[in-house]
């Protein structure tokens, strides 16, 4: 088994859910509660192979990959297939392989209308694919491919799926991401022939880097493009604004979904890709950084109050909790880069949950107007503490989630 995951585990984990696809793509639109076993059944295994990988993940070498693939991909390009997993990327891969299925559980007798589980479903999986294989990726095509993977599911997932504003919601999302992409895309291929290197791989051109082979200024400016690119997806503070809408126009699990992992592609991008290969422009650029994250932190708090709308406040709050994140990236050190990542588990596994609560009470009480939710713990109890413990913990009470995330991204600013 050992052997197997390590010649194949990422590959399996990142592929199944279009194993998934493929045989839901077989079987006709009617029969609803087939589609509903495939997509949990394939979940689950893709829960299962992370269990198996947690398990057979040496701890004590946490900073080295493991689980490598490296294939010939494409040649002309000297792009191969490269993927491993590290300290780094395990908990965020973790992450993913358990808000999956919990999606798929909610959404099963709880489909938005137009009711369609199996299209629904497919998106779902392709999704987790994408997720995944952002994660594992160490090749700058093969994490850009991967990248984009999940941008239209997303925007079919609000486009069709969403509230009253669904059109304007998923166009304003799909052009902030394809706009910070294209950059992105720039900046990697500016990258990659500046230096000269013959391979894209994230360890390759870090060494490349090193070795002088780009100037100081076009550090700074590749930089830039790729910070464009990931704060557009974190989303920073002043690169937001589709965050609210896309949330509040989005279905439950749409939600649940770009909050708890998709939003932590954009984080990922500047902890694996933008400062290691690039430590300089980070040095030169940190501060800003950390100055839009202090503003993103006191601005979505502020935002916060303003608020009437459920769904519209957790938003909010995640500017918030996200720029906590940022602000742990922007130090540069291994404390406030970990104080990041627990920040990302945390905010997704919180966040998650408040958008479960949210999509809940949406259904029993047809409104997300606060104002009108008055006595939810005397009309409904348990979804009444529930959503209280979440938000305790999304409020960063010590001994919760969110606390071991904020607190030391703190200490390390």
């Amino acid at each position: 088994m050992e052997n197997l995951l390590n010649g194949w585990g990422t590959t399996l984990a990142t592929f199944s859910p279009l194993v998934g696809v493929a045989i839901m793509m077989l079987i006709p639109g009617e029969r609803e509660h087939q589609h509903k076993m495939v997509a949990l059944v394939t979940s689950l295994w893709v829960a299962f192979l992370g269990v198996l990988l947690l398990i057979w993940f040496d701890m004590g070498q946490t900073a080295q990959l493991q689980f490598v693939v490296d294939k010939p991909w494409i040649d002309v390009i000297s792009s191969r297939y490269l993927v491993g997993i590290d300290g780094m990327s395990l908990p965020l891969i973790l992450l993913t392989m358990l808000i999956v299925p919990l999606c798929i559980v909610y959404s099963w007798d709880h489909f938005p209308d137009p009711v369609n589980p199996k299209a629904f479903l497919i998106l779902i999986l392709i999704l987790e694919t994408g997720m995944i294989g952002t994660f594992v990726a160490q090749d700058l095509v093969l994490f850009f491919v991967f990248f984009e993977v999940v941008l239209l599911p997303m925007f079919f997932m609000i486009a069709v799926w969403g509230g009253e504003d669904r059109r304007y919601a998923s166009l304003k999302f799909f052009l902030y991401t394809l706009f910070g992409s294209a950059l992105m895309l720039v900046s990697f291929l500016a990258l990659f022939f500046l230096t000269g290197a013959d391979t894209f791989s994230f360890a390759g051109l870090s060494d490349a880097v090193a070795a002088g082979g780009v100037s100081h200024t076009a550090q700074l400016w590749i930089f830039g493009g790729m910070f464009l690119g990931f704060a557009i997806k974190v989303p920073m503070f002043p690169f937001h604004t589709w965050l609210p809408d896309a949330h509040t126009q989005a279905p439950t699990v749409g939600s649940v979904i770009l909050a708890a992992v998709l939003l932590k592609l954009g984080t990922y991008g500047f902890v694996r890709i933008a400062i290691p290969i690039l430590p300089e422009a980070a040095v030169a650029w940190a501060p800003w950084i950390g100055l839009l994250a202090v503003i993103g932190i006191i601005y979505g708090a502020l935002g916060c109050l303003a608020q009437t709308d459920m769904k519209r406040l957790i938003a909010f709050s995640s500017v918030a909790h996200m720029g906590f994140v940022m602000l742990g990236i922007a130090t540069l050190t291994d404390f406030g880069i970990n104080a990041a990542i627990m920040g990302m588990v945390a905010h997704g596994l919180i966040t998650g949950m408040l958008f479960f609560v949210a999509g809940s009470v949406k259904e029993r009480f047809h409104t997300l107007e606060i104002n009108r939710l008055g006595g939810l713990l005397v009309q409904a109890p348990r979804m009444g503490w529930i959503f209280g413990f979440c938000v305790m913990a999304s409020l960063g009470l010590p001994g919760l989630a969110g606390f071991w995330g904020e607190f030391p991204a703190i200490l390390s600013a």
